[in-house]
């Protein structure tokens, strides 16, 4: 189990990857469509997509010449919104201290000061 769970987090270790996952949690879309929305190049988008697909997260239709992308399942999608808000939550813990850091240096000014 835990080397299945290495393995997905593995094929998430790129910002690529992660924006592909994103936006495949809102629903289908052409390889063209993503390499838009994400801002890379079709062969760069197709090397991601393998490595996706490689892992199991991602599924393929095929359109005429067109190739659909789709996650295998929303859990993914609900993943890294979860991470989303580890991050929040991370930031949000590391900005109390730095408030809390403020209180105490003021003070210590305050009492420097007197």
């Amino acid at each position: 189990m835990r080397q299945f769970k290495a393995s997905i987090f593995q094929a998430l270790s790129h910002p690529t990857r992660v924006a592909i996952v994103e936006y495949l949690s809102e629903g289908e879309l052409s390889v063209s469509q993503l390499c838009e929305k994400i801002g890379v190049e079709q062969a760069n988008a197709s090397q991601h997509l393998a490595v996706l697909r490689n892992k199991h997260l991602v599924e393929t239709r095929k359109e005429g010449n067109q190739i659909f992308y789709r996650l295998r399942h929303p859990l993914m999608g609900e993943v890294l919104e979860k991470m989303r808000e580890y991050f929040f939550a991370h930031l949000n813990e590391a900005m109390e201290i730095l408030r809390e850091e403020q209180r105490g240096s003021k003070k210590i000014e305050q009492e420097v000061n007197q």
